[in-house]
């Protein structure tokens, strides 16, 4: 086996300009990646050039400025497809984030496809935004929502997902890795029950799209989103890609400028993919933004990134497993470096304060997955979640900042 070169997070954190902050008076700690990630200064300048140099509209100028600002998008679009895999450009439309993508879905193929009996399957541990949208499709449609259950190990029951996808079963929606528990789901597994019966999958890969390579090809889904403030990237900026059959089946999410072929007061037509679901002024400099931060991460070595984080990850539930009274919700065999996790006797509210007071940045609630929480009896948790740039000290740091917090609500 090829030797993977160490990360140089040395190197890697001087991207990144917050670290140059200290926080309460402190060294930042930031441990909540699962939620946003930082942004290197790359992508700062991607979308700081584009204003001050750059800055039009796109696809509806024949004057310079919009005509670069219209090809800068549409290489954003086109390293976006290489980036995930996909067949051609046109399959990817630019979103919000994931949960746009995931109500465009669920919005368009539910109103052309669900209808009084048919079933949605998602699993336990879903986003709240890989839930409340089928909810929707399916109370329009008389449809009925189905649940994989997860296992007290924090993973998919593989067992009741064979049972439950079937042939009233019109469409699975699945998140790829798990936001709460790190879980990286056994999708293929899935997706393979699915195909028996030619039902389209959808997978939430706002979790998995910063830890690893994502091949849409290989995964053999019919749909993938992402957000890109997960991916080191602009807010306000995501990606549904789609196969580009499913895609054309679809009647547009949205009316407006850009999405159409012809309007007149009887009959409109549509713009040819991805433009149909693109309505109104995009995001551009979000997709610029973006793109810079796909070249960013794939400048570095996902061997090396993943060697990285499944280091610190391991550090890190060694050192929080030896402290009395933290209680870990799940233990997947094969997880994202995410964890959730309570301590005995005191609020994970207070938990994270107290962290907070010590420059410590981690995420303290439900976690928009409260049928996940109620599944393990607990109405919140800590989550701690790691990246490439997170190191030793960061672990150490969060490990005292929970003994500290254990003085002080136990004194």
């Amino acid at each position: 086996m090829k030797a993977v070169a160490p990360l140089d997070v040395v190197r890697v954190r001087r991207d990144f300009p917050i670290f140059e902050r200290t926080v309460r008076g402190k060294r930042l700690v930031y441990l909540d990646n699962a939620n946003s990630t930082q942004k290197p200064r790359a992508v700062l300048d991607a979308e700081r050039r584009f204003y001050e140099r750059g800055y039009a509209n796109i696809h509806r100028g024949v004057y310079l400025l919009s005509q670069e600002a219209t090809e800068a998008y549409d290489r954003a679009r086109a390293r976006v497809a290489g980036f995930l895999g996909a067949t051609h450009p046109s399959e990817v439309v630019f979103v919000r984030g994931t949960t746009e993508g995931i109500n465009l879905v669920a919005s368009s193929w539910g109103r052309a496809n669900l209808g009084p009996g048919d079933e949605v399957v998602v699993s336990e541990m879903e986003h709240h935004s890989g839930i409340v949208p089928w909810q929707l499709a399916c109370a329009a449609a008389g449809a009925r929502l189905r649940v994989i259950p997860v296992t007290d190990a924090g993973e998919l029951d593989l067992d009741a997902a064979a049972a439950i996808i079937g042939e009233k079963t019109k469409f699975v929606s699945l998140i790829h890795v798990s936001n709460a528990l790190g879980t990286i789901n056994p999708v293929e597994k899935v997706i393979a029950l699915a195909k028996r019966h030619d039902i389209p999958v959808l997978l939430d890969g706002a979790q998995a799209i910063s830890h690893g390579p994502v091949d849409v090809q290989a995964l053999g889904c019919d749909f993938y989103v992402f957000s890109g403030h997960k991916l080191f990237g602009p807010t306000g900026i995501g990606v549904l890609w789609g196969r580009a059959d499913r895609l054309d089946a679809m009647p547009p999410y949205q009316g407006g400028g850009n999405m159409i072929h012809t309007v007149t007061f009887d009959k409109t037509t549509y713009a040819p993919l991805p433009f149909k679901f693109e309505a109104g002024t995009v995001n551009i400099a979000g997709a610029l933004g973006l793109h810079a931060a796909i070249d960013y991460v794939e400048s570095l070595s996902w061997d090396a990134i993943r060697a990285h984080e499944a280091a610190r990850l391991s550090g890190c539930l060694d050192r929080l497993a030896a402290i009395s009274g933290v209680r870990f919700q799940g233990h997947p065999e094969h997880r994202a470096p995410v964890m959730s996790f309570t301590v005995d006797g005191i609020h994970p509210h207070d938990v994270g304060t107290v962290l907070d007071a010590e420059g410590i940045a981690v995420r303290a609630g439900h976690h928009c997955v409260q049928p996940l929480m109620a599944r393990f009896g607990v109405p919140a948790t800590v989550r701690a979640s790691l990246s490439f740039y997170n190191t030793e000290e960061d672990v150490e740091a969060l490990a005292q900042g929970i003994e500290k917090a254990i003085e002080v609500f136990r004194a």
